[in-house]
């Protein structure tokens, strides 16, 4: 079974304390849910069209995998305390 990559890249963050709030709550719901982060923070360097803001990386066993984590109820509270506190782009990728 090929590996999955969670990859969020935040287009704006508005509100910093509705990120931390987030912050807070997702990081256990997605290693309860099997997710091993790879990388987070803002890009050394951006191309082409990219931008220069908060990036992360999760690898997870499965597709599966990474989408019952993204739907399970702890995700969701973490989702619900984000709000609109940030735009962003989450994308659940299958590995080679």
């Amino acid at each position: 079974m090929a590996k999955a990559y969670w990859v969020s890249a935040y287009r704006a963050v508005k509100d910093a304390d509705k990120l931390a709030a987030y912050a807070k709550l997702a990081g256990p719901a997605i290693t309860a849910g099997g997710g091993r982060f790879l990388a987070r923070g803002v890009p050394a360097k951006v191309y082409e069209f990219g931008l220069s803001e908060r990036t992360v990386l999760i690898e997870f066993d499965s597709v599966e995998q990474a989408t019952a984590t993204h739907d399970s109820p702890d995700y969701q509270a973490a989702l619900a305390a984000l709000g609109d506190g940030a735009e962003r782009d989450l994308r659940i990728i299958e590995g080679a």
